[in-house]
């Protein structure tokens, strides 16, 4: 029997939504049946502005010609493959590519399926390590307020976001927190790295001597944290991480899931900064939101402490079944190749300073208390309704909707992080819709 495929289903009572407010969705859907470079086209057949790259992820814009016939040819040539004791051909080859393309000294990858299972595969990476090693009480996990890792048991263990923990129980124990960088009595309206703040990495001494270096695997945090807020590391706090770690022989991860593959303006975030970890967790723009796919990257340090014993047995008991899947690889090496073709990072990089001077012009809009950005991305921090968070901001999303732009709340912050394909007059179009949006808010 076939499937009834209209633009709209008759029914939305099946599918229990991720991350949604479902009752208020169900009465009002808000349904996309198409994409195409910047725009995401509706069921009521509007062109709506991407001003998010998706969640964070379709970073070379939507539909585009190369990913769709690497593909489509993939999945004609070769649909799937076991990753376990069997190999394909593409795996190695964007497994190479990330290699070339990531920070020097990133050189072997992981392959998982998504955000979540990347920071999963790391910390038992970490934890692995140190066993190899003979430092088996190396267990201990940090993670910082605020901070997002996905919403596996060990993302939101190690994570800081509390409406993400509050309802799953006690978690993973040993873990501990580093306080979060976000400082707006000091640091409202920065333009890119705040002056304030690099002392709070010195916090991770004061955990080192609760617990004792000898206990402590890793430390996970993201290089600019994305889904709390957009909230830039102050300078020097990275690092001072880096050098905390080093002294300690704590690992140190950072989380690049938005930060990598261009948001910034350069391949990574510790390319941006300058700031090397141990190890890497990618996914998202991996392969443009197209198809699941996420990435470790780790030093050779880390990998060849596991290249010990017998040839025959196996190093590391982890992995997933689509690790590697054909398509996804082929995804991720089209979507590669348009990034570089394209120049797509450089031109983020070279519209930084019109993005930043264009969400700067909102400061004066009713209800903004702070405006932060860096490359492409940027926040918008409204005051709260008393009483009432976080209605302030999804009033703002729903209104913006309606003006055919597509923005992104948590909290009472507007996020925004368009395609790198952006040119100004996307950029004019977005900050004009926002500043319309804002004065009509309660």
């Amino acid at each position: 029997m076939a499937l009834d495929r209209k633009p709209v289903p008759n029914d939305l009572s099946a599918f229990w939504m991720p991350f949604t407010a479902n009752r208020q969705f169900k009465k009002a859907p808000r349904m996309l049946v198409g994409a195409s470079g910047m725009f995401y086209h509706t069921a009521d057949g509007r062109e709506v502005l991407d001003g998010t790259a998706g969640l964070w992820c379709c970073n070379a814009g939507h539909c585009r010609p190369r990913i769709t016939q690497a593909i489509q040819e993939q999945a004609a040539e070769l649909d799937y493959a076991p990753a376990f004791q069997m190999g394909h051909p593409k795996a190695f080859e964007l497994a190479s590519a990330l290699r070339d393309m990531a920070p020097e000294g990133m050189e072997h990858v992981f392959f998982t399926n998504s955000g979540s299972e990347s920071v999963e595969t790391a910390l038992k990476i970490a934890i692995a390590y140190h066993r190899a090693r003979g430092e088996g009480a190396r267990t201990r996990l940090i993670g910082r307020e605020r901070g997002y890792h996905g919403v596996n048991f060990g993302g939101i263990s190690v994570g800081g976001i509390v409406n993400n923990r509050k309802m799953f129980g006690t978690l993973l124990g040993g873990v501990d927190h580093l306080p979060h960088t976000h400082l707006p009595d000091q640091n409202a309206f920065t333009r890119g790295q705040p002056e304030h703040g690099a002392h709070l990495a010195d916090d991770l001494e004061r955990i080192v001597a609760l617990h004792g270096a000898e206990t402590i695997a890793a430390v996970i945090v993201e290089p600019m944290a994305g889904s709390t807020g957009v909230l830039m590391p102050p300078k020097g706090y990275l690092e001072r991480l880096r050098e905390i770690c080093t002294k300690h022989g704590i690992l140190l991860i950072f989380d690049e899931v938005i930060t990598g593959f261009g948001r910034l303006g350069s391949a990574f975030a510790a390319d941006h900064f300058d700031v090397m970890p141990d190890m890497m967790t990618v996914a998202k723009g991996l392969t443009n939101g197209v198809i699941p796919m996420g990435a470790v990257l780790t030093t050779p340090a880390i990998h060849d402490a596991f290249m010990q014993g017998p040839e025959h047995v196996i190093e590391l008991f982890h992995g997933y079944t689509y690790s590697g899947n054909p398509i996804a690889a082929a995804a991720g090496l089209a979507t590669l190749e348009t990034y570089r073709e394209e120049g797509l990072f450089e031109n983020a990089a070279s519209l930084a300073s019109y993005w930043e001077d264009a969400l700067h012009s909102l400061k004066d809009q009713p209800h903004v208390i702070d405006i932060r950005n860096m490359g492409l991305v940027g926040a918008i921090e409204l005051e709260p309704i008393a009483g009432d968070p976080t209605r302030r901001a999804f009033g703002a999303f729903l209104a913006a909707y309606e003006k055919n732009l597509m923005i992104r709340t948590t909290g009472d912050i507007i996020a925004l992080s368009p395609p790198l394909i952006i040119g100004k007059a996307e950029i004019d179009r977005i900050v004009e819709t926002l500043s319309e949006v804002l004065r009509t808010l309660d």
